[in-house]
């Protein structure tokens, strides 16, 4: 039951985490292959452009290496603050090996898995009882995102006539 509740939760971390962190990328790298962008309306049409390929990318490999390494950080995190009989390191440690599986592509994934932690903590503050069914409710929520941006894509090639 327990095994449960922890996978739920760390399901919908990587739903919320994964879609802030395609929209932040989205915003911090509007244009990834470093072409000018010369006025606001371009930058904000990059920010549109590239937040769903951001996504498609980087939402699977959140959900499935995140939640794998998330768990694994936390287990071994309860194992070494129990061994070393300080219950209040654990967070600290959890959140440095956190960062040691973020590390995989450096910057991007090491602040994609900050992401991750930060939600999953906020999540796990709250104590809720996090059903299955709300964590299969929660993949909506890139979806979500993935249709929004490309609606936008898709209204602006009409406005503009692209």
């Amino acid at each position: 039951m327990e095994v449960n509740k922890i996978l739920s939760r760390k399901i919908i971390s990587a739903s919320i985490s994964g879609s802030l962190f395609a929209i932040l990328l989205g915003l911090i790298v509007p244009n990834p292959f470093g072409e000018a962008i010369t006025s606001i309306s371009d930058y904000l049409f990059a920010v549109v452009l590239t937040t769903p390929l951001y996504l498609m990318y980087s939402f699977p490999a959140i959900l499935i290496y995140g939640v794998l390494t998330s768990i694994i950080s936390d287990k071994v995190s309860q194992m070494i603050s129990t061994k070393i009989g300080n219950e209040k390191s654990e967070i600290i440690i959890s959140a440095i090996l956190h960062g040691v599986f973020g590390l995989i592509l450096l910057l991007y994934s090491l602040g994609a898995s900050m992401l991750f932690f930060i939600t999953d903590r906020l999540l796990q503050k709250k104590n809720n009882n996090y059903k299955w069914f709300l964590a299969i409710k929660s993949l909506a929520i890139p979806l979500a995102v993935w249709l929004i941006f490309m609606g936008i894509v898709y209204l602006e090639h009409i406005v503009v006539g692209g």
